[in-house]
């Protein structure tokens, strides 16, 4: 009876806990993010104007700024209006520090890990025996090959449960097994520590099965018109 309480209880703690989770940080956001109609001027702020607040007002307000500033900079002028507001920012010391490491970071954030990495591998790290999964980036520098005397390749291997950090390293192709699975089911699988299978789910496996057929196909194509 008590083994069946606990686990109708842990059931419950699996809904429960994701929502208020959810609920508690979308309302701290909403909150701090609107504390941006403080910049306003007094006269000018909406509570003034119509008499009352409206919350998520900040929220509108900042995400249409920053669409309109993407807009702005995607162009060409932007770009180089951009381009000679950083070459300033360069030039003062203790500035282009902070501001290079923030916009490394954010650019590290925001990017596609499924466009980032190419392929999942596994490779055996940090010793012989012990197998890691890990994502192929990119091809080493020519310098650093020759140097090393024979091909390499670059795999970043992701830390559990947070993948943003881990070991960036440089290892011979045929030192990793290449897997046949999107990246999407790898950082599933990190994130979750191993708990979440997705390949164990039928569903989700065959709707893992099409996204590589589809992949294959596409990766034919280009491999012709090149």
């Amino acid at each position: 009876m008590m083994q069946r309480l606990r686990r109708y209880f842990v059931a419950g703690l699996l809904i429960w806990l994701p929502l208020l989770a959810t609920y508690w940080i979308l309302n701290f956001s909403i909150r701090l993010i609107d504390r941006s109609l403080l910049l306003l001027p007094q006269e000018y702020r909406p509570e003034n104007l119509i008499g009352f607040e409206i919350p998520g007002l900040g929220v509108i307000l900042t995400l249409t700024l920053v669409i309109l500033t993407g807009l702005v900079v995607a162009n060409f002028f932007g770009r180089r209006l951009i381009n000679a507001w950083e070459s300033l920012l360069s030039r003062i010391p203790l500035v282009r520090t902070v501001y290079g490491a923030v916009k490394q970071v954010t650019a590290s954030l925001f990017a596609d890990a499924s466009q980032s990495f190419r392929e999942v591998v596994l490779v055996e790290y940090p010793r012989r025996g012990l197998w890691m999964l890990a994502f192929v980036t990119g091809e080493t520098p020519k310098e650093f090959k020759r140097v090393a005397g024979r091909e390499l390749i670059n795999i970043y291997v992701p830390t559990t449960p947070n993948p943003t950090s881990g070991f960036y390293i440089m290892v011979p192709p045929d030192d990793v097994i290449r897997l046949n699975v999107p990246v999407e089911v790898g950082l599933k699988m990190i994130l979750s520590a191993g708990v979440v299978n997705p390949l164990d789910d039928p569903v989700e496996a065959e709707k893992l099965s099409d996204e590589l057929k589809l992949k294959d196909g596409e990766r034919e194509r280009d491999e012709k018109t090149a």
